[in-house]
């Protein structure tokens, strides 16, 4: 396993196709909570299932994730390795693909569509009572939407980056009923570039902006909740190409680089404008990780299957990311 551990004192102290084969008696456990979680795959897919998104319930205790291979949504809970599918895909509510899930204080669950909506008619985005209802299949404004991660903001909407242009859309029902409206465009401030552009978003500590990743390359962007105002986040030197998933924890902000296999901790500033890298280890060399979030104490990863042509079980979400 490589790792490198990195120590900068000034600015530390400035900021702080087919179901599954196994068994889930398999799995390993944690204090009677397993470390492994096994995905159901998709036995009509020629190219097995491949997956990336995931939301948490910190409240109920339950995570949701995402198959970009139909746009199934499949439910877990934090004691049972065994998961379901909640929500079927294949064009199921015009869902084909799906990518980052959030969850709202609600238990209402919020999907992004990734290039779902390139064909016309088809939904950008979802939400979905806590029960399962659909409650809103939404088309983002513009032509050239690709919504990749989500995060709920301090206003208790959802807050979904696109992956094409550096834009962020707000949704939310404000009592007119559910709306996405163009909420952020960076277009003045943010090159884009070939690739992936916006992913990962999370809120800082104090709530007044989201830092959002820049995966392509390798930057992360501070966007202020008040005026949606854009400015890079200040990391030094550290290397966070290919930033998806990002979590934070207090000030703690753990990046996970999906094709770059590895796992970069930093230090945030309560605002999210510096941060000072602390750590950045290998993660599997058999997974691609893409996305994660922490529920009940522990970071849950996806893996995503993305390495493989032709994906095979077992599909699994994992809670150390070097096995």
């Amino acid at each position: 396993m490589k790792r490198i551990t990195l120590i900068t004192s000034t600015l530390l102290a400035a900021v702080i196709g087919s179901t599954f084969t196994a068994a889930p008696a398999l799995a390993h456990h944690d204090h009677g909570r397993p470390t492994t979680y096994l995905l159901t795959g998709d036995s009509d897919s020629p190219v097995g299932s491949k997956f990336e998104g995931i939301g948490a319930d910190e409240r109920r205790g339950v995570f949701y994730v995402s198959e970009v291979t139909g746009g199934e949504i499949h439910r877990g809970t934090v004691g049972s390795a065994r998961t379901v599918e909640w929500l079927s895909g294949d064009g199921t509510d015009g869902r084909f693909t799906a990518r980052g899930i959030t969850v709202d204080k609600a238990g209402r669950v919020y999907i992004a569509g990734g290039p779902n909506g390139a064909d016309a008619g088809r939904p950008d985005l979802w939400v979905y009572s806590a029960q399962g209802t659909l409650l809103a299949a939404l088309r983002a404004p513009g032509n050239d939407v690709f919504l990749n991660d989500v995060a709920i903001g301090p206003d208790g909407a959802a807050y979904f980056t696109n992956s094409n242009d550096p834009q962020v859309f707000r949704v939310a029902d404000d009592g007119s009923g559910w709306r996405a409206s163009l909420w952020a465009d960076a277009t003045d401030t943010i090159d884009r570039q070939v690739g992936f552009n916006l992913g990962g978003i999370v809120l800082t500590a104090d709530r007044s902006a989201f830092v959002v990743a820049q995966g392509n390359v390798g930057r992360l962007w501070r966007f202020s909740t008040r005026t949606a105002t854009v400015s890079p986040v200040a990391t030094g030197d550290a290397d966070v190409r290919n930033a998806d998933g990002l979590v934070r924890q207090g000030n703690r902000l753990t990046v996970v680089r999906n094709f770059s296999k590895m796992i970069a901790t930093l230090r945030l500033t309560h605002d999210g404008r510096r941060a000072v890298l602390l750590d950045q280890e290998a993660s599997s060399a058999e997974r691609v990780l893409t996305t994660a979030k922490t529920l009940r104490g522990r970071i849950l990863y996806v893996d995503s299957k993305f390495d493989e042509a032709v994906a095979s079980a077992p599909y699994e979400v994992v809670t150390d990311p070097t096995q």
